[in-house]
C-alpha cells in the first residue's frame, strides 16, 4: 500500500509520460508535492521503485519506466493484461544488465556459462576512499553484456551517481581503459591514492570529475593529477 505522497509522485510520473512524452525533472517533482528539497523525491522514487511501481534504468540520465498502477487508479488492470510502459531514455545508451535481449530456450544453454570477471573493492561514489582494492572475488556475466576488451567489477559505496541510476550497493561493470571522451562515466584515480566513480568532462586544460547528485561539487583537477582507469559499461543490482 502506498503513502499518500507516494501515490500523488506516482500519478505525477504517470500523468507526465502520457501528456509529454518527456519524465518530470527533480526540481518539477519537488515542487509539484510541495516538498522543501529533492532529497525527499529521491526516498520516494526508490519506494516506489522497491514496491515494484517504477522502474529507474541504470546508466540513464532522468529514464524512469512506470511498470504497474495501483488498483485505486486502474482497477484491474494489473491482473488482467499486461500494463505497457512509458519509457523515457537519457543521452548516454550505455548497456546495462536490464537491456539484455530475451534469449530464446536454445540460447540459454550459452549464456548461462558466462564470463567470470574479477571484482576488485570498493569504488567510491561520494567522498573519495582508498584505492582500488586487489581482487576480492569473481561475479560471472553474460557475454553479451561485456562486449570486446578487459573488464573488471567493483562495489559502490556512496550516493553521487544517484541520477544516473547507480545507487550505493551496486556492481559496476568496467571496460579497462585509460582514455574517455566528455560525458562518459569513468573510473578516476586522482593524485595515484583516491579511486573514484564519475562522469568525465574536460575544462579547457583541466579535467573536471562530475557528480551525478545535486548534493555534490565538480571536483577540478590538473590532467597530470587523474588518470582513467577505465569506463562504465554495466551494472549489476540484487534485491
Amino acid at each position: 500500500m502506498l503513502t499518500r505522497k507516494q501515490h500523488e509522485l506516482l500519478l505525477f510520473i504517470h500523468d507526465r509520460l502520457k501528456e509529454s512524452g518527456i519524465p518530470p525533472s527533480f526540481d518539477e517533482m519537488k515542487e509539484a508535492l510541495n516538498l522543501a528539497s529533492k532529497s525527499g523525491i529521491h526516498r520516494l522514487i526508490t519506494a516506489l521503485e522497491e514496491r515494484g511501481f517504477i522502474r529507474r534504468l541504470p546508466n540513464r540520465a532522468r529514464a524512469l519506466e512506470v511498470i504497474r498502477l495501483p488498483d485505486s487508479i486502474a482497477p484491474g488492470l494489473n491482473s488482467q493484461k499486461k500494463f505497457s510502459p512509458s519509457v523515457i531514455e537519457g543521452d548516454l545508451g550505455k548497456k546495462n544488465i536490464t537491456d539484455l535481449p530475451k534469449k530464446p530456450a536454445a540460447a540459454e544453454a550459452e549464456v548461462s556459462a558466462g564470463i567470470s570477471v574479477p571484482v576488485m573493492g570498493r569504488i567510491a561514489a561520494g567522498v573519495p576512499i582508498s584505492a582500488i582494492q586487489s581482487q576480492t572475488h569473481m561475479i560471472t556475466l553474460p557475454p553479451e553484456m561485456l562486449g570486446s576488451g578487459e573488464h573488471y567489477a567493483l562495489e559502490v559505496k556512496g550516493d553521487s551517481m544517484i541520477e544516473a541510476g547507480i545507487l550505493d550497493g551496486d556492481t559496476v561493470i568496467i571496460r579497462r581503459g585509460d582514455t574517455a571522451n566528455a560525458g562518459e562515466i569513468v573510473v578516476a584515480l586522482v593524485d595515484d591514492e583516491e579511486a573514484t566513480l564519475k562522469r568525465f568532462r574536460r575544462k579547457g586544460a583541466s579535467i573536471a570529475l562530475e557528480a551525478a547528485n545535486p548534493a555534490y561539487e565538480t571536483r577540478i583537477f590538473g590532467p597530470d593529477r587523474v588518470r582513467v582507469q577505465g569506463k562504465l559499461v554495466g551494472l549489476v543490482r540484487r534485491y
